[in-house]
């Protein structure tokens, strides 16, 4: 086939929310046959801002800035994706990120096949090597490729949006603020050797303080569902980002910090793990196991 010059979509600004973004949709470079054009640098952050609903009128907005031009048509169709992801310890099965985890899940949650592959520095593509860093999770749908799991789930909801799971307003936002901060509270007390030390039990402190941000949120008593945004009745792309996250974090707490934090402080926030748990998209995709967390957090991360 003739080699095709790079052409990169800009995204129109989508409601009052979202900020005009690039997403780097990347056709064959003709430098190399393997090589895709490197990704923008804005992405969509997963809050209220990233998240609102897309009308018609505004996808119209975003076909006229130029996707009507790629070979495959406006807009994009499922098959021809793969995804390459962090390996286990064996360099073979998949390895615990939570960040690819999250993709899986909405890819999970769509009915979206793809090819799985984990990847060593030494056999990943040479393209993602070179126009990307290496950096995974890398989702390649046919000519183009996307890394960053937050640009990847919200690549996935705008254009399959069965169901759809981006939900704007003040209720994502109030979400969005609930769980801000837990991730990295979570790693650093996790990482951090020997437990029960002052340093140790600060970080403890920290953690806590952001699980009872978000079992405050999810005491409301208006809420009527198990999830995070709104009323709990909607599961969302926030649930799937978090959902990894805190299996680490359970697992973690029980086999490397000594059951440190009591979780029966945080009612609500088990129950939300419990469901989030149970939820068959999560139950496909964590196959990796305790195992695998245990050695990922203890050697890699």
């Amino acid at each position: 086939r003739k080699n095709k010059g790079s052409n990169i979509i800009t995204m129109a600004k989508i409601g009052r929310n979202i900020i005009g973004t690039v997403l780097g949709l990347a056709l064959r470079s003709p430098q190399s046959s393997y090589a895709f054009t490197a990704p923008a640098a804005s992405i969509f952050p997963l809050n209220s801002r990233s998240m609102a609903s897309s009308s018609s009128s505004q996808l119209d907005m975003v076909r006229n800035r130029g996707l009507e031009r790629r070979e495959e048509g406006a807009t994009p169709l499922p098959g021809g994706m793969t995804l390459y992801v962090k390996p286990a310890e064996d360099g073979k099965s998949v390895g615990d990120c939570p960040f690819a985890h999250f993709v899986r899940m909405v890819l999970s949650e769509k009915g979206l096949e793809y090819d799985l592959l984990p990847s060593t520095p030494e056999n990943k593509p040479q393209w993602l090597l070179d126009d990307y860093g290496g950096k995974m999770p890398a989702l390649r749908h046919r000519k183009e490729c996307y890394v960053d799991s937050e640009v990847i789930a919200q690549y996935l909801d705008f254009f399959f949006k069965d169901p759809e799971l981006s939900v704007g307003g003040a209720a994502t936002e109030a979400a969005s603020n609930a769980m801000d901060g837990f991730f990295p509270a979570m790693a650093k007390f996790t990482k951090h050797s020997p437990n029960g030390d002052e340093e140790d039990q600060a970080k403890q402190a920290v953690l806590e303080e952001k699980l009872a941000n978000l079992e405050e949120h999810l005491s409301d008593e208006s809420r009527t569902g198990p999830y995070l945004v709104g009323d709990g009745t909607q599961f969302t792309l926030l649930d799937c980002s978090m959902a990894p996250k805190l299996y680490a974090m359970d697992v973690c707490l029980r086999e490397i910090k000594d059951n440190a934090v009591d979780m029966g402080k945080y009612p609500n926030v088990r129950k939300y793990m419990d469901a989030l748990f149970d939820r068959p998209s999560f139950k496909s995709t964590v196959e990796y196991g305790p195992e695998t967390v245990v050695w990922g957090w203890t050697s890699y991360h």
